[in-house]
């Protein structure tokens, strides 16, 4: 039985989207938005979900408990630019039952 959850996610034009997303595909964040094309091809995930690079940083406005980061994460949102205190990426966010009713917005592009 598969098991969907709403998300909310702003795109960089500030328009907000409802989204539905699957928690059995075993995605994330990145391939959600890739997916349903809430930015444009080419501007995110561009290291394929590898944190990497920082294509996928999202703002989270929900106060949702998130895995913490890992030192990939940590290190490469150091180095990021238009980081805040509640930047992630979204290719380290998986879509589990527990982040129903997340709220994200898609930084600007570096």
């Amino acid at each position: 039985m598969s098991l969907d959850i709403n998300l909310k996610i702003t795109d960089r034009n500030g328009v907000t989207h409802d989204i539905v997303a699957p928690t059995d595909m075993a995605m994330n964040l990145m391939e959600v938005v890739r997916s349903y094309e809430l930015a444009e091809e080419g501007t995110i995930g561009i290291c394929g979900g590898m944190a990497m690079c920082a294509s996928c940083q999202c703002y989270v406005k929900s106060a949702h408990e998130l895995p913490e980061m890992s030192d990939d994460e940590d290190a490469m949102l150091a180095e990021a630019f238009h980081v805040e205190d509640n930047s992630r990426l979204g290719c380290q966010i998986q879509i589990t039952p527990e982040i129903d009713g997340l709220e994200v917005e898609l930084a600007p592009e570096s």
